[in-house]
């Protein structure tokens, strides 16, 4: 790969002013830090320490040294990491290996070496490396203000409870910052997450008797709630929750009989509550009609998880009880009652209220107001609410040559765009995003952005493109954000077979980012991510058969079989754009059950979709759709309108049986 065909002449001359110049860089080489990206995958230290001499000046020897450093990160001596730190101040790496650095110092309890090295953090976004510092002021009886409700936060925000936010928990129950309910939280929202080990980690910290326990109620919390305990009191009704917990998971059902006729009397508020939330929960994810009565048995929905506080509104949406969604909302956390979701869904819960008072109907007003945009889904629905319509916003002043010359002479963004072009796009990827600030509290400003954005649409980076020009906070470039590579063949193609070319960019868009050698972790390939069996079967679908496997890394063979694809589920679930977006995303044989019920309002439907991945999907590809009309036709539109309304399909007797 040679350096001209990577980088702008602008890039390869800017490149000077670093300490080797890339234009003299032995891009010969890129083979050695490929090799040496393979053996960090495989931790493979010596292959990386026998590589990295060959690394000397090449464009992205930083990565090299990282590589060959964080490897053996255990056994290194702090001059070494002090060195690193040194010749790589200001990149990336820097910051990168700092970070390693401090999760290892917090791991061994050095806190006085993690003191130190901590104010010159300057990504500062790890939550593990924040409850660690949080654990040390603790000790030292320097807490800020507020440090309990964030460790608590960070803790039961994770996944899977890291060390960090384990240890500064284990700290503040210990000098009574928090009580046991807090650490039986962490625990149960482990079980409801299928997490032992995050269980386990909370139990050992409120009752570590009982730790033997935690491994039998996730193999069979049946068995274990049919057994008799040893274990008395608070912390038997907490793992008989757990239990209950791990049941509901599986089948709500049982687990609501189980609570009807023996638990629901034996346990706390606190946990009869969340055990409720989880069931309805679960309920609600199969789009059961059970599952507003079983949310209606908890006292206080607070008390449940955020997770299932959020389907209890999907739930009573899709039941059309407007007065539990608005209850439920005022109910949820103010840091999530302030995502445009449930914004959105609160003014319309008011407003569909037939006995809203003057104040509440203006209240209503405010809240969509304070969220309508053209920027995404429930901003735009909150736009037409309001009696607007969805139209591209004006233009931003165009870039001066000084803008785009600061930007190209950017050496984080010039090693991006080098690691992404040769073939290292994870490595480029988090470079560019720690470049224009995406982990650094202020960043680029607006402008700034814009030029960073220029620079990758013109090396045709697309993702990088977007992403970064989707960062401005005051101007919108639309053509940035929405951009349209491969226009003539894309619109020739949906024209031809009857396709709204703006539904197959806001596709696209979605699925790759218009990165050609996209390939996803379960095998789809190419600009419209298609399966290979898909593609095999829409191939003869559409009578082209020349078709092999290989052909759908094509750009236009990938586009043929994904566009007809498309059309192909739009047609069967009668052009409703959300259903076949959902049909493209998760196949069709799932649509085809979510679409049974009420007739919904569409965005109701999308709302309800089970699965987390496709429901985001879906809002992004109509929300995309939506502004891709606006810039090719240069008219308003109606995201409300593709949206439409979602029901059980009519067959044909239906349909007969209601005509006049």
């Amino acid at each position: 790969m040679q350096l001209h065909k990577i980088l702008t002449p602008l890039c390869a001359a800017a490149l000077l002013s670093l300490p080797v110049s890339w234009a003299a860089a032995q891009t010969a080489a890129d083979n050695v830090l490929l090799q040496m990206q393979e053996a960090a995958r495989k931790g493979d230290k010596a292959r990386l320490s026998a590589l990295l001499p060959q690394a000397a000046g090449h464009p992205l020897e930083p990565w090299a040294a990282y590589w060959e450093l964080k490897a053996r990160l255990n056994t290194a001596a702090p001059s070494e990491v002090d060195a690193f730190l040194q010749r790589w101040r200001g990149t990336y790496q820097e910051d990168r290996l700092r970070n390693d650095w401090l999760l290892l110092l917090g791991q061994r309890r050095q806190w006085n070496d993690f003191a130190r090295m901590l104010p010159e953090y300057r990504m500062n976004d790890d939550k593990e490396v924040r409850c660690y510092d949080l654990a040390i002021q603790t000790i030292e009886q320097r807490q800020p203000e507020h440090a309990t409700q964030e460790v608590v936060r960070l803790w039961h925000g994770q996944r899977d409870a890291d060390d960090g936010c384990t240890y500064a928990a284990s700290e503040l129950y210990a000098i009574k910052k928090l009580d046991d309910n807090d650490i039986w939280k962490r625990a149960r929202l482990s079980a409801e997450l299928n997490r032992q080990t995050g269980a386990r980690r909370a139990v050992a910290i409120v009752a570590p008797d009982a730790l033997q326990h935690v491994s039998e109620v996730f193999a069979s919390p049946a068995k274990y709630l049919a057994g008799t305990s040893k274990v008395r009191g608070d912390t038997r009704r907490e793992l008989a929750s757990l239990a209950l917990i791990r049941i509901a998971s599986n089948d709500p059902e049982q687990a609501a009989n189980l609570m009807d006729t023996r638990w629901g009397s034996q346990l706390r508020a606190e946990e009869r509550d969340w055990v409720w939330g989880v069931i309805g929960k679960v309920s609600a994810r199969r789009l059961s009609s059970d599952a507003v009565d079983y949310f209606a048995k908890a006292g206080k929905s607070e008390r449940m998880s955020e997770e299932a506080q959020e389907w209890m509104v999907r739930a009573n949406l899709r039941a059309g009880n407007w007065k539990a969604v608005r209850k439920t909302i005022d109910a949820m956390p103010a840091a999530l009652q302030a995502d445009s979701t449930w914004v959105y869904w609160k003014a319309r819960a008011l407003l569909n209220d037939r006995h809203v008072s003057q104040a509440e109907h203006a209240e209503a007003q405010r809240l969509l107001q304070s969220i309508a945009s053209v920027k995404g889904f429930y901003e735009k629905l909150a736009l037409e609410d309001l009696g607007q319509v969805v139209q591209m916003p004006p233009a931003p002043q165009p870039l001066t040559a000084q803008e785009q010359a600061a930007a190209a002479q950017n050496p984080g963004l010039q090693r991006a765009l080098y690691a992404i072009n040769m073939g290292l796009r994870s490595e480029g990827v988090r470079e560019w995003n720690y470049t224009v600030g995406l982990h650094i509290p202020g960043g680029m400003t607006d402008r700034e952005l814009l030029a960073a954005a220029d620079l990758a649409c013109k090396q045709q980076v697309w993702d990088r493109c977007i992403n970064t020009s989707e960062r401005t906070r005051e101007v919108i470039d639309w053509k940035q954000r929405f951009p349209m590579p491969f226009r003539d063949a894309v619109i020739a193609q949906s024209k031809n077979i009857g396709l709204d070319p703006a539904y197959v960019y806001g596709l696209i868009r979605q699925e790759s980012r218009f990165i050609m050698d996209a390939r996803s972790h379960v095998g789809a390939s190419g600009l419209m991510q298609v399966m290979p069996a898909t593609a095999r079967w829409t191939a003869k679908k559409i009578g082209m058969t020349d078709f092999q496997p290989s052909m759908i890394n094509d750009r236009d063979v990938n586009i043929v079989i994904g566009t007809s694809y498309l059309k192909l589920a739009l047609d069967d679930f009668d052009g409703s754009m959300p259903m076949a977006a959902a049909g493209y995303n998760a196949g069709p044989g799932r649509p085809r059950n979510w679409r049974n019920g009420p007739v919904l309002d569409g965005a109701i439907w999308a709302e309800n979709v089970p699965f987390t991945e496709t429901r985001d999907y879906v809002k992004k590809v109509l929300s995309n759709t939506t502004n891709y009309a606006a810039l090719i036709t240069g008219q308003p539109q109606s995201l409300k309108a593709r949206l439409g309304t979602v029901g059980p399909k009519v067959t044909m007797a239906e349909y007969n049986r209601d005509l006049p």
